[in-house]
């Protein structure tokens, strides 16, 4: 028998090599929001290609589409009427400065519907709706139940993904709607009721100066911040960090990117829209 071949202990790194080490690690360090941002892109690119993929997974979708619809519909409502009265009061008193109070309910309602009615909805789907579907997907992550679908042939973009993100889209969407009519009547009864106005004044401005473009924006918001909610909240749960607290964290972290894209979203589709739809009698 052959003696074995002795172990040649490591040499000590010297001091050039241990200043090297950080340098190696910095920029993975900065690369890594970019690398997230791209992440981010390719999985909401996967989930549009697998959306026209068959089998559509139609149960699944009514499942989720039943779920988001019942946890956001109510608070949706309820947070509707005192943000609709709030921009009434605050353009009630504003056009009453300004000597233009026959243009109180055009103003509120506008607001409400290009501009509230919107981000209400997708804040509520990516606080309330969003954060379950994090928590769901993450926690289907670390007991590696994603994983055992991938080996059996499964996708779970086109399993999981795709049913909640047009889940959360279609009910962006007609909560949009919702959200838009309770706000207006609020805005309308703390205008008529507590300010003095007129239903005549406020019916007819809103009829002068609203047009239908001003509606299919907020839908078109509604729906592209459905989708926004939907992506960030399944990448999120597709990547926790650190086992069951890791889904925690990534939990809080979908809420804090959807809303920072949210308002940033909004205000790109607003300008837009600013320059390509002239206001009515413009």
């Amino acid at each position: 028998m052959t003696a074995p071949l002795p172990v040649r202990p490591p040499e000590p790194a010297t001091g050039e090599q241990q200043e090297e080490a950080p340098r190696r690690r910095t920029p993975s360090r900065l690369l890594a929001p970019l690398r997230q941002t791209g992440q981010l892109f390719a999985l909401a690119l996967a989930v549009v290609r697998a959306v026209f993929r068959r089998p559509f997974q139609l149960r699944e979708f009514i499942e989720q589409f039943w779920f988001v619809a019942s946890v956001t519909i109510l608070p949706a409502a309820l947070v509707s009427i005192p943000f609709g009265a709030v921009i009434a009061l605050q353009v009630g008193s504003l056009t009453e400065q300004l000597g233009a109070q026959s243009f109180t309910g055009g103003a509120s309602v506008l607001a409400v519907i290009q501009q509230a009615s919107p981000l209400i909805v997708a804040l509520l789907i990516a606080g309330a709706a969003g954060s379950a579907i994090c928590a769901d997907l993450g926690s289907r992550k670390i007991r590696e139940e994603l994983d055992a679908m991938e080996v059996m042939g499964v996708s779970p973009i086109q399993r999981l993904v795709v049913p909640r993100v047009l889940a959360t889209m279609f009910v962006a969407v007609l909560l949009n709607g919702l959200v838009s009519v309770v706000g207006t009547l609020g805005g309308y009864f703390f205008n008529v009721i507590m300010q003095g106005g007129t239903p005549g004044a406020y019916l007819a401005s809103f009829s002068a100066l609203a047009q239908l473009p001003d509606l299919y924006v907020g839908e078109l918001k509604a729906l592209i911040f459905g989708f926004i909610a939907g992506i960030v909240a399944s990448y999120r749960g597709l990547n926790p960090r650190g086992g069951p607290k890791g889904v925690g964290d990534a939990v809080n972290q979908s809420v804090v990117i959807t809303f920072m894209l949210l308002f940033a979203v909004n205000m790109v589709l607003t300008a837009i829209y600013l320059q390509i739809v002239p206001p009515k009698g413009g």
